[in-house]
């Protein structure tokens, strides 16, 4: 079995940053990615992937305290979403130069839903940062893209696992990272979160009611209407990942428990990251050698 992975980026807001805790250790393991597709934040991370600026952009993220998150977080009084998205975009262009999808150093895609049409969009060519930005606006948190006359929300929608649209070399094996997955999650192996600065603690808790309110704990038990629309889209989401992975069997998959972390936990980077190291380190472990009890080689994000 060779190692050319054709690798498969599930969304999941914030754990997408479990994403760049798997490629690290693909990578640290001897997996060469040549291509990748990615939904929501799946897009995101494989889309940067695909420019060669993933550590750089780790380094970016690793770097971000609650306050920083804040200041990238412009709301907005739209009823057609929460947050522009606006100002977060801005800042990862000065990280990854804007491009188009052609000119990645290996073949990409990204999955947006055109709501108008009701219809999946595969972005493979054209301006790098309008097919992250149509895949990953989750519909009524993030305003939808608008390209012409048509209107893009999450590509999750339609298609939260895009194995049908990654690139396919003769020999490569098909490895996908789900970062909604429905198994267990050791609470005892928590890793220890980020302390905000007292005078942020306020703020936090205005961003989190905020987002509540369109996205609710899992594990509230109000069956209002905005948390029911949500539960009964993420139920929909789910059955549609369990129907593609039963058609198309990658040779690896890679879960990451959707108890982890919530979607919008975008200051843990650092915990995210190392939650998606240990998932990827326990999948191989079970396809290289079952038997082992000498761990593979990992890398380390600072805690």
């Amino acid at each position: 079995m060779g190692k050319n992975v054709a690798l498969v980026l599930s969304g999941g807001g914030a754990r997408g940053y479990a994403h760049i805790g798997a490629i690290k250790v693909l990578q640290k393991n001897g997996y060469n990615i040549t291509s990748v597709a990615g939904t929501s934040m799946g897009a995101l991370v494989g889309g940067i992937l695909a420019s060669g600026q993933l550590q750089q952009f780790e380094e970016w993220i690793l770097s971000l305290d609650i306050r920083e998150v804040l200041k990238l977080t412009d709301f907005t009084f739209s009823r057609k979403g929460l947050v522009k998205g606006k100002k977060v975009f801005e800042r990862i262009k000065q990280i990854v130069p804007v491009r188009n999808i052609e000119d990645l150093l290996i073949p990409y895609c990204a999955v947006a839903t055109d709501i108008i049409h009701g219809k999946e969009t595969v972005f493979t060519r054209g301006d790098l940062f309008d097919a992250i930005r149509a895949s990953v606006s989750i519909p009524t948190v993030f305003l939808p893209l608008r390209i012409d006359d048509n209107f893009y929300v999450d590509g999750g929608l339609l298609n939260p696992v895009p194995v049908n649209r990654v690139k396919r070399h003769k020999g490569d094996l098909l490895i996908v990272v789900d970062v909604n997955a429905l198994v267990p999650y050791d609470k005892m192996k928590m890793y220890p979160e980020p302390v905000p600065d007292k005078t942020h603690v306020k703020k936090i808790e205005i961003l989190r009611r905020k987002f509540h309110n369109v996205v609710p704990d899992k594990k509230s038990e109000d069956i209002s209407m905005i948390n029911l629309t949500h539960k009964s889209i993420m139920t929909m989401m789910r059955k549609i990942s369990d129907l593609t992975l039963e058609k198309y069997h990658p040779d690896l998959l890679i879960n990451v428990s959707q108890e982890s972390f919530n979607i919008y936990d975008f200051y843990k980077a650092a915990s995210i990251i190392k939650e998606g190291e240990r998932a990827t380190m326990e999948a191989l472990q079970r396809m290289e050698d079952p038997s082992a009890s000498t761990p593979l080689s990992m890398t380390h994000s600072s805690p």
